[in-house]
């Protein structure tokens, strides 16, 4: 009797709140602690130029061993993206030019979303969740973003993906801030990249004429109009459900 008058009724128990704790900000903080090392140490082997005077030995390594030299390439576009290192955009050129459209286009932008979805989890882990349980519990101005935010993850989601103006680094963060779930993310991810992934390694693909001529790749194409037009044109279509939403308000 004495016992079932002490037991608290479940529904009256309360989760513990999640805390920012230093042992859960721990794997961010090896990002950010990469991120930086990287940036001062690895600017210059994470080149062009480095990819020039290495073609002919990248193309044999990969013709004597193809599943291998896919398997490496796809481990080091992943930590390239995981740990925000430099020579983003020369991994994707390399992709294109050691395999093509096709495998290449595959390899990097799965390597993206991967590395994209580690960056997210160790955010989210670290701080988002006691952030977005935060916000969750404010009023005013903060709590209608947040739900607003969440109302149309999706499109928000794909836009960040699709302008190039947002950085890859940024349109990770943001997410594991607001609360957005792990599948979301990871296949808003990988579709709202394929067409910029797809523009990069087209360019790699042609990488053996550029090196030929001795010239140097355009790596702002994306940002030129035939390439930045349907790349906002898509943007505008996943903000078509934003829009028509408001206008029904």
């Amino acid at each position: 009797m004495d016992e079932d008058m002490n037991e608290v009724p479940s529904s009256n128990v309360q989760p513990a709140p999640t805390r920012f704790s230093m042992k859960r900000m721990l794997p961010f903080a090896v990002i950010i602690f990469a991120a930086v090392l990287g940036f001062v140490f690895l600017r210059d082997y994470l080149s062009f130029e480095q990819l020039a005077q290495n073609q002919e030995a990248l193309q044999t390594w990969r013709d004597s061993n193809f599943v291998l030299a896919s398997l490496v390439f796809i481990a080091i576009y992943i930590v390239i993206v995981a740990f925000s290192l430099p020579g983003a955009a020369i991994i994707s050129l390399t992709g294109g030019f050691l395999f093509g459209l096709f495998p290449g286009a595959l390899y990097n932008i799965g390597s993206a979303t991967i590395g994209a979805t580690l960056i997210f989890l160790a955010a989210r882990m670290g701080f988002g969740e006691a952030l977005s349980a935060k916000m969750d519990g404010s009023k005013g101005a903060v709590k209608k973003i947040k739900d607003g935010l969440n109302a149309d993850e999706v499109s928000y989601l794909l836009i960040m993906r699709l302008v190039p103006a947002v950085p890859f680094f940024v349109a990770n963060l943001i997410p594991a801030l607001v609360g957005v779930k792990l599948k979301r993310f990871v296949w808003t991810t990988f579709v709202g990249i394929i067409p910029g992934g797809v523009v990069y390694t087209w360019v790699g693909a042609g990488l053996a004429d550029v090196f030929a001529k001795g010239e140097t790749p355009n790596l702002g194409i994306i940002f030129e109009w035939p390439v930045l037009g349907p790349l906002l044109g898509l943007a505008c279509l996943a903000m078509l459900p934003i829009v028509l939403k408001k206008i029904k308000r």
